[in-house]
């Protein structure tokens, strides 16, 4: 029974931990990075197509994104989520691996220009619709039997609509284990979801730490800051961009934006204008729709009960083709602008970054975290010109933020769930913060609450029956590494799942592995040049 940490070690994206117990491999997360990469993740222990689960806290693409990639080097197991995030998951890595297709083709028409070899994707669409074949749903508080000794609890954490914390109940030579993986803990008292589950009894815990050096600015009227911000911004013209995450900020902000036009609090702007441009978060609102009963808090459901839709209102306006985002900003009336990505680094806000950062009458808001080394950041940090589509832009718009609106506990939230195990686990690792925050926080968990506690980096491996580090992780800088050829790492990688086929086909029909072995050997003599 051991734990391998491979991602999001040290860093705060990437999220992927790999646990080996009773002959079965299994990852919970699949994370892709995204922002400045500190450090190089270590490899996988065994092959992709040797992971049997893989366990999955939320659909957010730093938590799920690499499942296609894990898909096409050969992974055939099953991917457990809560039903939730089955949904949101269906629509965010078809979207992610059109941005990778995008992205790739975009680049090729550079490269060929420039005489440069190809760029190849990470993945494909075929990859992301393989996997999402894979995905079997698990409803919250639902004991499900992985295999003989490993049942699994998916309970929310309130981060997003379909979050979860993972309890693993492991039985292996005799010895039972409880192993908790946080997830990304929720903030209490937000819109529309519920507040997190505390757990009780837990031998481990992997847990989460974006947040673990700060502590939320005292909860405000995010109604009434909003619509301040937005007044102030129409008196004089311009137009309110907010750069918001698809799934998740995008509803909460059309949350606020109800109240707003509910409760008059713009009178002079009573049917002020607001545009959802992004096809991926007007799909996820339809799944929050969808997915109410389960997943939303009691004021939620009292609106729904009255026949209220808590994110819907009058004057919202949902563009999906590329010509409708374009007229967005050819109408000079004063307008709030929802658009993805929520970092910036993608999608249809850098669009309107380009028509709107340069304008001193406007506003760009800010809703949700920024990872070092996004656009985002280096304009919330007051960077003076940025570059966009080829032309520089000088920054004269406002800036703002909206602070204390957060999908992530605090560090005193963060507290509070781990302070609800009782006894003390036998060990806490500290995952998913920034490379000083990780330290730092799991330092002040022992000092000041007394908690065996630990921040691994990636490739760090315990044996959780003995309790004791096992293996230590190549600490190694991004940077300092030579990037693989994307194609050939795919080749490898069929050969590892080939030979993976190979062993499960042990004891079979002589006649079956003679012919099995000669059609091998066929395509060797074809390649071996």
């Amino acid at each position: 029974m051991k734990v391998m940490f491979i991602g999001a070690a040290h860093e705060v994206t990437g999220s992927c931990h790999y646990l080996e117990a009773c002959g079965k491999h299994l990852l919970i997360d699949c994370g892709m990075e995204q922002g400045a990469d500190v450090y190089e993740n270590q490899d996988l222990p065994v092959q992709a197509s040797e992971i049997d689960y893989v366990l999955l806290t939320h659909a957010h693409i730093d938590h799920s994104g690499l499942l296609p990639l894990l898909y096409s080097h050969g992974f055939r197991g099953t991917v457990l989520t809560t039903p939730a995030s089955c949904d949101l998951c269906d629509i965010m890595l078809k979207d992610s691996a059109h941005i990778q297709m995008f992205e790739a083709e975009w680049r090729n028409r550079k490269a060929k220009r420039a005489g440069e070899p190809p760029f190849v994707p990470l993945y494909e669409m075929k990859d992301a619709e393989g996997v999402l074949k894979l995905f079997q749903a698990c409803p919250y508080e639902q004991p499900y039997f992985l295999t003989e000794g490993i049942s699994v609890r998916f309970s929310d954490v309130g981060h997003l609509l379909g979050s979860a914390s993972i309890e693993l109940t492991v039985e292996e030579n005799d010895v039972r284990k409880v192993i908790v993986f946080s997830g990304d803990i929720g903030n209490i008292n937000q819109p529309l979801i519920k507040d997190p589950t505390y757990l009780e009894g837990a031998d481990y815990v992997i847990m989460e730490s974006t947040y673990g050096d700060r502590i939320h600015k005292e909860s405000k009227d995010y109604t009434l800051e909003l619509a301040k911000i937005i007044q102030e911004t129409f008196d004089k013209g311009g137009n309110v961009v907010i750069p918001s995450f698809a799934v998740g900020r995008t509803q909460e902000i059309l949350y606020f934006l109800r109240k707003i036009k509910q409760e008059g609090l713009l009178s002079r702007y009573p049917q002020f204008e607001v545009y959802v441009d992004s096809p991926l978060a007007i799909e996820a609102t339809q799944i929050f729709h969808k997915n109410m009963a389960a997943c939303f808090d009691e004021e939620a459901m009292e609106l729904v009960n009255r026949g209220i839709n808590p994110i819907s209102f009058e004057g919202l306006k949902v563009t999906v083709t590329s010509e409708e985002s374009k007229q967005i900003n050819t109408n000079q009336i004063p307008k709030v602008i929802l658009s993805a990505s929520g970092m910036c680094e993608a999608g249809r806000i850098r669009h309107h970054l380009k028509h709107n950062l340069w304008r001193e009458e406007c506003t760009i808001l800010f809703v949700g975290y920024q990872a070092v080394g996004t656009l985002g950041r280096s304009i919330l940090d007051g960077v003076k010109q940025v570059k966009l589509f080829g032309e520089i832009i000088d920054v004269k718009a406002r800036i703002e933020k909206l602070d204390g609106i957060s999908g992530h506990a605090d560090r005193e939230g963060l507290i509070r769930w781990l302070l609800a195990f009782s006894p003390k686990p036998e060990r806490v690792f500290i995952v998913h913060g920034e490379d000083k925050v990780c330290d730092m926080f799991a330092q002040s968990l022992q000092e000041e609450y007394q908690f065996c506690t630990t921040a691994p980096y990636s490739g760090d491996c315990y044996n959780l029956l003995t309790n004791k580090k096992i293996k230590s992780g190549l600490i190694v800088k991004k940077q300092a590494r030579k990037i693989q050829n994307s194609v050939f790492a795919r080749l490898l990688a069929a050969g590892g799942r080939l030979m993976a086929v190979i062993k499960h086909n042990e004891g079979g029909a002589n006649k079956d592995l003679a012919k099995f072995a000669d059609q091998i050997n066929a395509l060797c003599d074809k390649w071996d040049r």
